[in-house]
């Protein structure tokens, strides 16, 4: 999970960052998750609620993009940007995990961040190209009726099986293909999938 700033211009194929590894390519990464984006403004929570013995700052997250002014509040599920030659789209706020827990020594650290919805979103590439942390990204394109990553984060970890909420995020087009089946699957079954691995790293 740890990574390094990186500066000057580096490529971002639909992939990811070059020289980005991801170790477990089952659970992260892919072309859906080829970026993850976590607002900086988040580790002041942190730092408030776990206190000052621990190092909070970007990249505690294992995020790619750390900024400021951007939130789950601020922006939604389709957002395209402008990247340097690149054209990046949000497709899905990042699922909270076990290794969150490790990174951290916090037991319940993933448990926390799900219900609070501070879990920064992730990016599929539409057009890949040079990109460099002192270019900015720019909004260039939102879909009619986006859903904000927190009302989507909202619905899916806090009232996961309520009908009208997921009937919102089936309307999602730009929702990643993994949520989209697990929303039409709740639909469907009435049944919440087990987050126990994700969140615990056991059944």
């Amino acid at each position: 999970m740890e990574k390094s700033p990186v500066e000057g211009d580096i490529y971002l194929s639909i992939e990811g960052l070059e020289g980005d590894a991801c170790a477990d390519k089952n659970h992260h990464g892919g072309l859906e998750r080829a970026l993850h984006q976590y607002p900086s403004e988040h580790y002041k929570y942190w730092c408030k609620r776990y206190g000052t013995g621990f190092q909070w700052h970007a990249p505690g997250m294992g995020e790619n993009l750390s900024s400021t002014g951007m939130t789950e509040q601020n922006v939604c599920i389709g957002d395209r940007f402008s990247w340097g030659d690149a054209v990046i789209e949000i497709s899905q706020p990042r699922s909270p995990c076990y290794k969150l827990n490790t990174r951290w020594g916090i037991e319940d650290f993933s448990i926390h961040m799900q219900e609070i919805s501070r879990c920064g979103w992730l990016y599929r590439v539409i057009e890949p190209g040079i990109v460099n942390v002192d270019k900015p990204l720019r909004l260039i394109e939102r879909v009619p009726d986006a859903l904000t990553v927190r009302q989507v984060c909202d619905i899916y970890f806090g009232n996961p099986l309520d009908q009208e909420g997921l009937c919102k995020l089936k309307q999602q087009t730009r929702l990643s293909d993994s949520w989209m089946q697990k929303v039409v699957q709740r639909i469907d079954t009435g049944e919440v999938e087990n987050w126990n691995f994700r969140l615990l790293g056991h059944a």
